[in-house]
């Protein structure tokens, strides 16, 4: 039973290795799809804001890193 654990483990690190960024990038693509399904938000200005939001979530992600890097 280990050894499937940690199969999984390792098979889910591949893809998620840092496990907030992977929730935030969750969190906007659902609030805008949301606001483009359910408040008739233009698609292009979905797709502005989903850009801007990857883009912040991931600088707030290098940053999280960097200074926990220096410590």
């Amino acid at each position: 039973m280990t050894v499937i654990r940690l199969i999984a483990k390792e098979f889910f690190g591949m893809f998620v290795d840092d496990g907030n960024l992977a929730l935030l990038a969750l969190v906007l693509v659902a609030a805008i799809t949301a606001a483009v399904k359910l408040l008739a938000l233009p698609p292009l200005l979905g797709g502005v804001l989903l850009l801007v939001g990857c883009l912040a979530v991931l600088l707030h992600s290098v940053r999280r890193a960097a200074s926990q890097s220096r410590r």
